[in-house]
């Protein structure tokens, strides 16, 4: 590798860097805007402003993390410098790619493990280079690796996970007890000196332990902190216990509020301070490798012993990298989608759920369900009342009940952000690399599971979740692994042309995870069609009823469409792509039949009939979109095997069908879609044409079974379709008629 390439390389660890903090903070938001943000705390736009701030404040503590990309998981003085500029510049091109496609995807990841395993992954491949180009050497892969540095952090990390979900479980168990669900009046009496504990605690953190790492105090102030620590701590609790009460007392001021900011300023400048190292420590160590070799004699041969020795990061590299950070912060469309997975996870009351329950979810909810139930039989009766009573959230949600309600209340977001921001500072001061993302997902996870959130209506699918997530963490770490040793190579052995191919592959990567995304999104702005969101009137939320219906009829006949035109074609991607659309028409219409449900509620006793009415709406809605997945799936299915094609005279027969069957659909979703009383006598028509159709070809299907033109498969998938057709229009037609009569008791009520 020539001198002039190692520039190259150098000024593309710089580009890189640039990317790297925006994926980085993309995937990060996440740890310190949930809770104020799920808890409704302030206006977006103060919580955002609130967390630009607490990133600019944090990047000037985060000097001493840079010392982990230097020396943290290898011995740079067994390195020379184009062998570390390989290393870096595989750990970057990954880091990147990997970051990119879990944002994509909504899920958070840990932007240190990542980094952690990709150095690991990058070194150990230009290590085992090194050994296998000098077999005279006495060099071993471990005498390369900081073994025990490496096992320190990961056992770090995985130790973070099961503190901080039994932190966030216990402290959230203990502010309930204190403050129930109806917490305003105990707020009253004695919140002042809760808030004053929860300053004490995040700034004994922020300030005390993570002074030793800021690039801006010098040795003495930081001791002259460390030595008055007690007398500071002392200091701060009773000046926010004092202010907080004047607040409460004359200003009426809920101070759940300003403390919920307050964390959420420390969770920003604790998550900088940790997590800066993971986006930018890998370029600046490149950066000091490639200006210490410059210094010698012989740039490309000379040994990096200098990265061994103590640097001190520049403030204003560090200002400019939080500058970009806030920047992403309010820009980054991904990072809505990364927060709205661990809100979701986390939301008090039942809603649609993201994740589908699997059979370990349910045995661990089982488990906890017999171990708190013996729990109970041993515990005494009276206390387990008291206990419930205080932990009860019925009195709250009633309140609620009639306004848009919060994913979860401000205690729980105070606690969150209190108990996360702790422990990731006291991390920073060990210089622990520990996952934020671990640290503040663990931690709300287990304020929710101590918060009763994981009802029994809803345990099994958030536990799956966490499950999901979790088990993401761990594929972090071994993507990272395997890819940076992979990246290192190509770039060692082909140099130039090694690396336009991984740049070349890398920047198709990115386009296809946008444009994964922005589909992601549409679905998600068509689920967000079918939400009710004000059911005070009765006449107005049947309205938008049916017009929920309409939208969900038109999506269910222009997919029909094309799930038939490509089983004929044996378009298999098309096929896949409107099976994945499958679960969208299921949430779609669990949501229409849970805006039912909250319609039913304003029924009084003497309208039995409205009832009814939309009970069947539910029964038909749901055998419809069982009717639409099964001929989905199916057809896939068939195409998916290589099963035999549809015979010619199938094909135009089921294309007959799908022409009346869509048009019924047709009729119903107009109806729907205009409020107007229609007669049905057409659609009727239509249904029993399509039955006699259907009754037509399938004696035709009779004799090719008996002629064997029509294999089993063939056969089976015939028939399930043109039933399918058939159930499906008797649906649309009883919709009709539903909608008929009950648009006539709607205008009888109005």
């Amino acid at each position: 590798m020539g001198l002039q390439l190692c520039y190259v390389i150098v000024g593309m660890l710089v580009l890189f860097a640039i990317f790297d903090l925006i994926v980085g903070v993309t995937n990060d938001a996440v740890n310190f805007l949930n809770s104020s943000i799920g808890s409704k705390a302030a206006p977006f736009f103060i919580i955002m402003t609130v967390a630009s701030l607490g990133i600019l404040a944090g990047v000037t503590f985060s000097g001493g993390m840079m010392e982990v990309a230097r020396k943290g998981i290898f011995h740079p003085q067994f390195f020379t410098m184009p062998e570390l500029l390989t290393i870096f510049l595989a750990v970057m091109i990954t880091d990147i790619l990997l970051l990119d496609l879990f944002n994509t995807h909504g899920l958070p990841t840990s932007t240190t493990v990542s980094i952690v395993f990709e150095l690991l992954g990058a070194a150990v491949a230009v290590s085992i280079i090194k050994i296998m180009a000098t077999p005279d050497s006495t060099m071993e892969l471990w005498d390369y690796i900081n073994t025990a540095k490496a096992m320190a952090i990961v056992g770090g990390i995985l130790l973070s996970i099961v503190v901080a979900f039994f932190s966030g479980a216990l402290m959230q168990f203990i502010s309930r007890l204190i403050f129930t669900f109806d917490y305003q009046d105990r707020l009253k009496r004695y919140g002042a000196l809760w808030g004053g504990v929860a300053m004490t605690a995040i700034t004994f953190f922020i300030l005390v332990k993570g002074a030793k790492g800021a690039t801006f105090m010098d040795a003495q102030t930081v001791s002259w902190i460390k030595a008055n620590s007690l007398v500071i701590q002392a200091g701060i609790f009773g000046v926010s216990a004092v202010i907080f009460q004047i607040l409460i007392s004359f200003f009426k001021v809920n101070i759940l509020k300003p403390i919920v900011l307050i964390g959420t300023f420390a969770l920003a400048m604790a998550f900088a301070a940790n997590d800066l190292v993971n986006f930018i420590g890998v370029p600046l160590a490149g950066l000091n490798a490639f200006q210490s070799a410059l210094a010698s004699s012989d740039p490309l041969t000379v040994t990096m012993a200098a990265l061994s020795k103590k640097v001190h990061s520049q403030t204003s590299i560090m200002l400019v990298a939080g500058f970009i950070m806030v920047i992403t912060l309010w820009l980054s469309k991904k990072a809505r989608t990364v927060t709205e997975t661990e809100i979701r996870l986390g939301q008090q009351d039942e809603g649609t759920e993201k994740f589908e329950s699997i059979w370990l979810s349910r045995k661990i909810v089982n488990l906890f369900d017999s171990l708190f139930g013996t729990v109970k039989n041993l515990a005494p009766e009276r206390m387990i009342d008291i206990i419930s009573q205080r932990l009860s959230p019925v009195q709250e949600s009633k309140k609620l009940s009639q306004a848009p309600k919060p994913s979860f209340d401000l205690v729980r977001a105070a606690v969150n952000l209190m108990v996360a921001s702790a422990v990731v500072s006291f991390a920073t001061s060990l210089k622990l690399p520990l996952s934020t993302t671990y640290v503040t997902f663990m931690v709300a996870m287990g304020s929710s599971f101590s918060d009763q959130a994981w009802g029994r209506e809803s345990a099994v699918y958030r536990v799956t979740g966490v499950l999901t997530v979790v088990g993401g963490w761990f594929m972090t770490a071994f993507i990272a692994f395997v890819a940076a040793f992979i990246f290192a190579n190509i770039l060692f052995y082909l140099k130039i042309p090694g690396f336009f191919i991984l740049f070349v592959f890398s920047g198709y990567m990115i386009r296809k995870n946008h444009r994964t995304h922005k589909v992601q999104e549409k679905n998600k702005e068509d689920i967000r069609i079918y939400n009710l969101h004000k059911v005070e009137n009765f006449q107005e939320s049947v309205s938008q009823t049916f017009d929920h219906l309409a939208f969900l009829l038109k999506d269910i006949r222009e997919s029909l469409d094309i799930a038939f035109d490509a089983l004929f074609l044996e378009d298999l991607n098309t096929l896949r792509q409107e099976r994945m659309r499958v679960k969208h028409f299921q949430n779609s219409t669990n949501i229409i039949i849970a805006n039912i449900f909250k319609i039913l509620r304003l029924l009084s006793k003497g309208q039995q009939g409205v009832s009814y009415n939309f009970y069947q709406i539910i029964r038909r809605l749901q055998k419809l979109t069982d009717g639409h997945r099964d001929t989905v799936i199916r057809s896939s299915m068939h195409v998916s095997n290589r099963h035999k094609g549809l015979l010619e005279v199938q094909i135009a027969e089921l294309k007959e069908v799908k022409k009346v069957f869509l048009n019924i659909i047709f009729l119903a979703e107009t109806a729907f879609r205009d409020k107007q009383i229609v007669d049905c006598q057409e659609a009727v028509e239509q249904f029993h044409y399509l039955r006699e159709l259907v009754d037509d070809y399938n004696e035709n299907q009779i004799k090719r079974i008996r002629d064997d033109s029509s294999k089993t498969r063939l056969s089976i998938l015939f028939y399930a379709i043109s039933g399918n057709c058939v159930m499906m229009a008797k649906q649309n037609v009883k919709l009709l008629d539903i909608f008929n009569e009950s648009f006539k008791l709607n205008q009888k009520c109005s």
